[in-house]
C-alpha cells in the first residue's frame, strides 16, 4: 500500500485530478509546499520516462551548442588563424565577437521562451546555428570569420538558460541538479569528442579542395542543422502536452511540482517579477561566481588544445591528448551532481570545485615538468566543469515563481558568458604561451574568490532558511500573503 507523508487528512482525500485542476485554473497556493500521495510505481515510471524521451534531446542540444561554439579551438591548431592570417589579438577579438551578442540575447531569450514555447523557440535556434557553423567552414576572410562568430553567439546565447528553465518545467527542484550535470556533462563530453573528431577530421585536409579545420566545421555544423530539424519533434512543450504521459501521470507530475513550488502559478508576463529577483542577495553572491566560474571554465574550454601544443605536442596529438581531462570531468561532475542531489549540498560541492580549480592552477603554475603541467588538467577542467551545472541548478532552485527564476538564471548566464569574454583575452593575447604565467595566477585568484562566494552564498541560504523555519512556527500557511514565491516560509531553500 503506498504511504502518506505528513498530509492533512482533507488534503488526503485530495485526488491528483484536483491537483491538476487547481494548476489548469492557477490555485496553487493552496498547495504551495504541501506534500503529494506517495506512489512508488508511479514516481518511478514518469521520472523514468522523463529522464528517457526528454533528458536526452536537452543533453544534445548542449552537446552541440558547446561543440559548435568551441571547436574553433581545435581549428585553431589545426590551421584556421595561420590561413586566415589572424595574429592572436585577432584570434581573441574573433572569440569576443562571438560572447557580446551571446549575452545580450540570454535575458530577453528567457523571457520569451515560455510564451512561443521551448518547442518551437529551441528547435529554432538550434536549426539556424547549425547553419552558421556550417558557414565558418567556407569562410576564406577574417571579416568572414567574425560575421560567422557573431550570428553563432546571438543564436546560441538563450541555450543553457532556456534549457535549464526548460527542465524546471520537468522536474521538481531536488531532483534539478542530476539532470542539469546530465545534460552539461555533454559539454565536457564535447571536449572530449572535439578531440577525437578534430584528429579525424582534419586527415580530410586537402578534399575538395579545402583544409582540414574547415571540414570540422562543415561536418559539425550539418549535423547540428540536421538534429535540430528532428528536435521539432521530439521536444514537448510542458508536461500537459507530452504524448509519452497517461493522464494520470501528467496529473502527478504537475502535483508534484506544485508541492515543490516549482511551478508557482503566475498571471502572465510581471516586469515586477524581474525587479524581485534583481534584489535577491543570492543572485549577486551567485553572480560574482559565476563570473570567476565563467572564466575559468570557458579558459579551459578554448585554450586547452593550445595549452597542450604548447607542452610539446604535435597539432594531431594535441587533439588526442585534450580528451582525457575531459572524460575524467564528465565522470566526476555526474557523481557530484548525484551527490549533491542525494545530500542537498549544492553549497559544498562547489567549494570543493573551486579546491580542485586551485591544486590544478597552483601544479600548473609552480612546476616546469610538463608531465606535471599536464597533470594540472585534470584537476583544473573537473574542478571547472563540475561546478558550471551545480551552480546553475543551486541558482534556478532558489527563485520562484518562473518570471523570476528565468531573470535569475538568465542574469546568472550574462555573468557566466562575461567571464567568457575575459577568458577569451586571458590565455594567448594579454598572457603568451606557452606557460601562460598571467593567466594563471589569475585563474588562480578567481578560484579562491569562487570559493569564497560559494560559501558566502551557503551561510546566507542556511540563515534565512533559520528564519523561515522560526515564522512557519508563528504563522499558519493560510494566513501567508499569497504570491511570496521564494520569500514564502514555506519555500525552502536548496542548501
Amino acid at each position: 500500500m503506498a504511504s502518506t507523508i505528513s498530509v492533512p487528512s482533507m488534503r488526503e482525500k485530495e485526488t491528483q485530478s484536483d491537483f491538476h485542476s487547481k494548476l489548469e485554473k492557477g490555485s496553487s497556493s493552496s498547495l504551495e509546499g504541501s506534500e503529494v500521495p506517495e506512489d512508488p510505481l508511479m514516481e518511478a515510471r514518469v521520472w523514468r520516462k522523463l529522464d528517457s524521451r526528454v533528458l536526452p534531446v536537452v543533453a544534445m542540444f548542449y552537446l552541440l551548442s558547446f561543440l559548435d561554439r568551441t571547436n574553433v579551438a581545435n581549428a585553431r591548431v589545426a590551421g584556421l588563424q595561420t590561413d586566415l592570417k589572424m595574429s592572436n589579438k585577432e584570434y581573441s577579438i574573433a572569440l569576443t565577437v562571438t560572447y557580446v551578442p551571446y549575452i545580450v540575447a540570454e535575458l530577453p531569450s528567457n523571457l520569451m521562451l515560455k510564451a512561443v514555447g521551448p518547442n518551437l523557440m529551441l528547435p529554432t535556434m538550434l536549426t539556424l546555428w547549425g547553419i552558421v557553423t556550417t558557414l565558418q567552414g567556407v569562410v576564406k576572410t577574417y571579416s568572414g570569420l567574425l560575421a560567422c562568430r557573431f550570428f553563432l553567439g546571438l543564436l546560441e546565447g538563450g541555450v543553457f538558460p532556456g534549457l535549464v528553465l526548460y527542465l524546471s518545467y520537468f522536474y521538481p527542484r531536488y531532483k534539478m541538479n542530476m539532470r542539469v550535470t546530465t545534460f552539461f556533462s555533454s559539454a565536457s563530453l564535447s571536449g572530449a569528442f572535439s578531440g577525437i573528431l578534430a584528429y579525424g577530421i582534419i586527415r580530410m585536409d586537402g578534399v575538395g579542395n579545402r583544409p582540414g579545420w574547415s571540414w570540422i566545421f562543415i561536418l559539425e555544423g550539418l549535423f547540428t542543422f540536421l538534429f535540430g530539424l528532428s528536435s521539432y519533434f521530439t521536444l514537448p512543450r510542458s508536461v500537459d502536452k507530452t504524448w509519452f504521459f497517461t493522464q494520470e501521470e501528467k496529473d502527478y507530475v504537475n502535483a508534484k511540482l506544485l508541492a515543490d513550488n516549482a511551478q508557482k502559478d503566475e498571471d502572465g508576463f510581471s516586469w515586477n517579477e524581474v525587479w524581485e529577483a534583481l534584489k535577491l542577495p543570492q543572485l549577486w553572491l551567485c553572480n560574482v561566481l559565476f563570473f570567476c566560474s565563467g572564466t575559468i571554465l570557458y579558459g579551459l574550454a578554448y585554450f586547452t588544445p593550445s595549452i597542450i601544443q604548447g607542452l610539446g605536442y604535435t597539432a594531431a596529438n594535441a587533439q588526442l591528448m585534450s580528451v582525457p581531462p575531459f572524460a575524467v570531468a564528465c565522470v566526476v561532475s555526474i557523481i557530484a551532481s548525484f551527490i549533491s542531489d542525494r545530500y542537498h549540498c549544492r553549497g559544498i560541492v562547489l567549494i570543493i570545485s573551486a579546491i580542485f580549480c586551485i591544486i590544478g592552477f597552483a601544479m600548473f603554475l609552480g612546476s616546469k615538468s610538463t608531465h606535471i603541467q599536464y597533470g594540472s588538467l585534470f584537476f583544473s577542467v573537473t574542478g571547472a566543469y563540475t561546478a558550471a551545472p551545480t551552480g546553475s541548478a543551486w541558482n534556478a532552485n532558489n527563485a520562484s515563481p518562473q518570471t523570476r527564476r528565468a531573470t535569475v538564471i538568465a542574469f546568472g548566464f550574462v555573468m557566466t558568458n562575461s567571464g567568457g569574454i575575459l577568458a577569451t583575452w586571458l590565455l594567448g593575447s594579454l598572457s603568451p604561451a606557452p606557460r601562460y604565467t598571467k593567466a594563471t595566477i589569475t585563474l588562480l585568484v578567481l578560484s579562491v574568490v569562487a570559493m569564497v562566494f560559494s560559501a558566502m552564498n551557503l551561510w546566507y541560504l542556511w540563515w534565512q532558511n533559520r528564519k523561515k523555519a522560526k515564522a512557519r512556527k508563528v504563522v499558519r500557511r493560510e494566513e501567508e500573503k499569497l504570491g511570496l514565491g521564494n520569500y514564502s516560509a514555506w519555500y525552502i531553500y536548496n542548501l
